[in-house]
This record gives C-alpha cells, structure tokens and sequence, in this order.
C-alpha cells in the first residue's frame, strides 16, 4: 500500500479531483459510448460492444465526478468462490497522478476478498500492482497485425481438425480447465456463441481448440488450447487465412518457439508486453511443474479475462 494511503481512504465512496467531487457508480449504470470514450484516453482499442460483453460476465465500478464526466474503471471476473480475475482498470490522465488508480483497486479487492487473484499488468500499472502486494509470474505477448495468408503446415499425426459445433462445449470446457486451473464453462458458452471455432481430434476426441471473435481494431484469436505448438498451429491457421489482410490480435505466453515462429509468419508480430501478476497465492502452474503433454493455454481470451 502507499505510504500515507490508510484503507479507509482506499474504500472511501468519494473524493475530489481538481476541486471536482468524484464518486464511485456501478459499471453498469453508464453509457457504452462513455466507456469507449474512457478506454480513448489511454489508447485501449474496445469498441462499445467489447465493454459490453466485458460487463455481461464480469462486475465493475467507474469513478464519475460531477459534472458527468467518467475518469476511471475497475472490473473484476470471479470464475468461483476460490479465484477471480481484475481488469479494465483505467484512470485517465487527469487522475494517473491523484492516487485514483489504487482507490479504484482498493474497491475492486473488497469486492473479490478471500478469492485469490490474477490479472494482467500494462507497464504503466505494475507499480500500482506491487503496491498492493502482488508478485509476478509471466510475461504475456501482445502480437498483432495485418493478417498474411499463413504458410501451409502438415497437419500433425493423426490428428483432424473441423470447425466448433455447439455439443462441443462439454469437451472444450474440461480441456480449457486442466490448461487454465479453473472451469470456465460459462464464459465459453459466451464467447462460442460470438466466434468461430476450430478444433483438432484425434480418433474423435478433442486434443485442441482455437476461438476467434471480433474485438477493436478487427479480430482476436483466443483461448487456444493445445497440447503442442504444432497442434496449436494447427487450430490457428484456419484463422490467419481467413483474417488475411485484416487486422489480426493474439495474447500469448509463448515466447521463442514454432509457435510464435508461425505467428510472425503470419504477420503477427509482438507489439506490446505485459504481465501477468498474482495475489493471494500462484495463478500459473510452476515452471517444471506441468506435464509435457498437459493442455496449455497457447492464447488469452484477453488481458481482462486471462
């Protein structure tokens, strides 16, 4: 916590910013265009439609101060009683020196009290993060682009790859919560129902999955699931070709490698880095710790929902 910065102050309902009172109102009660506007200010590309589906599955606060004006946001995803994710979180420059980043944090942690945590961290917001006492564990990869036509890759050993069906969903959920550590059948059954989907099977079972769906500047490709690069290449490259010439996004932990090797070669290269932070106790598996062949997540849903 800051020197000087009790929890009161943290949790406090309002506070004045440039002799403007600001005050904390439910994410939902404002207007999309508002939070557009807000994610402008810092050069965040979610288009209204990306804030909605954002407070459709997740909670959140903005400060608003009182002439209307929303300054900043905070939003949090509990996937169940044990984890939760934090994102959006967004002051805007008039209030990036005001302290309003760990005031917007300090009711979001109320909320989520007793889960442990994860979240993904801009450089601008790590010192914010370690104030509050959590640690790192990973770097996460931004790479994005114009899509090019990707090159042709054999298919691996025995493996068939098909577009999603919805009696799917069981299948992609079991194997999404090995990879991740927690299920999150209910925000697939969301995002399947907004994306294109490719699996790869092997004598009929599910071995990998990729879903792509429209986001800011164009589309993204996440979660992937996969238990190697080259089942997760597989399951990506229907996207690129399909994406080609259009603007293309993927977050992944993946660094060096065939797979992100496929991403350049795909016109996705690294644009941005951030971190994945935890609180309250490990959000990744351990170096080491996770089985060569155990499902991994190759890509993000995004940076908010991990």
């Amino acid at each position: 916590m800051r020197q000087g910065v009790g929890v009161s102050e943290l949790t406090s309902e309002s506070r004045f910013v440039d002799s403007f009172e600001t005050h904390i109102a439910e994410i939902d009660s404002v207007a999309l265009d508002q939070l557009h506007a807000l994610s402008m200010t810092v050069a965040w590309p979610h288009r209204g439609e990306d804030w909605q589906f954002l407070r459709e599955f997740g909670q959140g606060i903005v400060a608003i101060d009182d002439i209307g004006r929303i300054l900043g946001s905070a939003m949090w995803f509990p996937y169940d009683a044990q984890f939760a994710t934090i994102g959006m979180v967004i002051t805007s420059p008039r209030l990036q020196t005001n302290g309003a980043g760990q005031w917007l944090m300090g009711h979001a942690l109320e909320q989520v009290a007793g889960r442990n945590l994860g979240l993904n961290a801009t450089r601008a917001a790590r010192r914010l993060y370690r104030s509050l006492n959590f640690v790192r564990e990973a770097l996460v990869f931004q790479c994005q682009g114009e899509a090019i036509s990707p090159p042709d890759v054999e298919l691996p050993s025995g493996a068939v790859i098909r577009a999603v069906e919805a009696g799917d969903l069981e299948a992609i959920a079991e194997l999404d919560c090995v990879a991740f550590g927690t299920d999150r059948k209910l925000l697939l059954a969301r995002l399947m129902a907004n994306s294109k989907g490719i699996v790869l099977t092997r004598a009929g079972r599910i071995e990998a999955f990729s879903l792509c769906r429209r986001f800011g500047r164009g589309h993204v490709i996440g979660p992937i699931v996969a238990r190697s690069d080259a089942d997760a290449i597989a399951v990506v490259r229907p996207h690129a070709a399909e994406h080609a010439g259009s603007f293309l996004r993927l977050d992944t932990r993946e660094q060096g490698g065939t797979f992100s090797d496929f991403l350049s070669r795909c016109g996705l290269p690294v644009y941005d880095i951030v971190t994945t932070m935890s609180l309250g106790g490990p959000w990744l598996p351990v170096s080491g710790h996770q089985a060569a062949h155990e499902p991994r997540t190759y890509a993000l849903v995004s940076q908010a929902l991990g």
